[in-house]
């Protein structure tokens, strides 16, 4: 027997089948999919709407089942029988629950629809008197999208566990409070830990008493401005070795918040070791270089006074000029040596007072010999490194030096670009201009066999592109060179203690 919306009557039930309507009643007063089942049979005596559109069986269908039928598997998510997932809500399971308590729920995911796109469905069972009878009350809700999303996260993480075990250095995050939650094998390998070890561990932990305080401080400014920052520090291992460390941190934001930092590390020590032996090797080349040239030119210059022969005058002369241009190079060899080391940031640099300490620091004979016109605005502000009047000074005393005139005239520029977030400083000469071996150093295009004389024009392109600046060469309107810095406007004035480093190696 059917009832009036084409379902069968419950007429094998606990319950006479009258109860049918009571059932119908009760499910579809249920706004989320529910089936009411025998809680021995497990046969499905009533379904509402909504468990029908989950399901994709019409209710009368459904009403012809048992619930192991309802998916294309009878196994829940765990590999478990539908069958006997169930079975503990029914009457077997023990006695029922005393009057005033909450009915006992049991629950289990499971997959009702294989294929893609599947549907998974959390099930909650209990038992529930109605109409007189005992029955289990089956709810379901659609969990296919959470399953989706987390199948997605963690196909996502496996990407990043991978790559952060590929990577050669140390990745990590930390909490808000700044303790590890997540870091690959690479950090505890570094730090002397097994991998569970550092679990809750503060980073700044993981430093020596002298550099802690400097991580603390990137921290700090990660969290409170968002600024991604490097540090370099020393790692305390477990086993009390300090190990020169590059540390580099940067936010987790969500919206405008803050909520974590993301980090690297890498073990400097190789590098260290190198830069150690090549900084004593450096010194030791220059130190010798030094003085056999001295040597070399003052016994030169007293073979100059004593001999009459001017082709010999000319020809010593040459060698004196040689060891001078030698000396030269290796003094801009110690200006760069001393660059690279301190790796100086930019800063809100006056123009006017760049080109100022630059010719103050010129060699006189150089000034002396020289036409040099200056047209700087005052009040121009850009943002470069403290060694930018080196740069200036390099490129004047080129002009001159090289530059076979009887009066080498060298006129420096300046102006701020229509842009207004660029400064452009020209410096240009009536010279014959530079060879093009010199100019390679700009395009990369040096080779063993044609390559730059000097360090001059390299010096200058570093300390320009270590500002975000660059450097381009042309020829000049007179047929000479025209150097011309490209360097950013910087958006503050200059700090009132800020000092301009001299070509001397002092500041000025």
């Amino acid at each position: 027997m059917e009832d009036r919306d084409g379902a069968p009557t419950p007429d094998d039930g606990p319950s006479s089948s009258g109860a049918a309507g009571i059932l119908r009643a009760f499910v579809e007063a249920v706004p989320t999919p529910t089936l009411v089942c025998d809680p021995d049979t497990l046969a499905i005596r009533a379904a509402n709407a909504p468990a029908a559109d989950l399901l994709g069986h019409d209710r009368g269908t459904l009403t012809l089942m048992g619930l192991p039928d309802v998916g294309e598997t009878d196994v829940t998510v765990a590999g478990e029988p539908v069958a006997d997932a169930a079975a503990p809500s029914g009457p077997s399971a023990g006695p029922p629950a005393s009057a005033g308590s909450a009915p006992r729920v049991e629950r289990f995911e499971w997959n009702v629809r294989l294929g893609d796109p599947g549907v998974r469905v959390a099930a909650a069972l209990h038992t529930a008197t109605i109409a007189g009878g005992e029955w289990l009350v089956v709810g379901f809700s659609d969990v296919t999208d959470r399953v989706a999303a987390a199948t997605e996260r963690d196909a996502e993480r496996r990407v990043v566990d991978a790559l952060a075990e590929t990577v050669p250095l140390a990745l990590f995050r930390c909490t808000e409070e700044g303790t590890l939650s997540r870091w690959n094998d690479r950090l505890a390998a570094a730090a002397g830990y097994e991998p569970d070890a550092l679990s809750g561990r503060a980073l700044t932990s993981l430093f020596d008493e002298a550099t802690r305080d400097a991580v603390s401080e990137a921290l700090s400014r990660v969290y409170r401005d968002g600024e991604s920052l490097s540090r370099e520090a020393r790692l305390l291992t477990r086993t009390g070795e300090r190990v020169p460390y590059r540390l580099s941190v940067g936010p987790v934001t969500d919206g405008d918040r803050v909520v974590g930092a993301v980090g690297m590390g890498e073990d400097l020590t190789e590098a260290s070791l190198r830069e150690e032996r090549l900084a004593v090797l450096t010194r030791v080349l220059r130190h010798n270089f030094r003085n056999d040239l001295n040597v070399v030119t003052g016994f030169t210059g007293r073979a100059v006074e004593a001999v009459d022969d001017p082709k010999l005058t000319a020809e010593l002369e040459r060698v004196i000029e040689t060891a001078e241009r030698l000396l030269r190079l290796g003094e801009t060899s110690r200006k760069v040596e001393r660059l690279l080391s301190q790796r100086p940031s930019p800063r809100p640099v006056a123009l006017g007072a760049a080109v100022d300490a630059a010719l103050e620091s010129l060699d006189t004979a150089v000034r002396a010999r020289g036409v040099i016109d200056v047209d700087v605005p005052e009040g121009v502000v850009v943002s470069a490194v403290p060694f930018l009047p080196e740069a200036i000074t390099e490129l004047v005393d080129n002009a001159v030096r090289h530059n076979d005139a009887d009066d080498p005239r060298v006129r420096i520029s300046a102006a701020e670009l229509p842009s207004e977030s660029w400064v452009s400083l020209v410096v240009a000469d009536d010279g014959p201009g530079i060879p093009p071996a010199e100019r390679a150093v700009l395009t990369g295009e040096e080779t063993p066999l044609e390559h730059a004389s000097g360090l001059g024009l390299w010096y200058v392109n570093w300390i320009v592109t270590a500002g975000g600046g660059s450097l381009d060469i042309v020829e000049s309107k007179a047929g000479g060179s025209r150097i011309e810095l490209s360097l950013r406007a910087a958006e503050e004035s200059p700090a009132e203690d800020a000092e301009l480093f001299a070509p001397d190696g002092g500041t000025g």
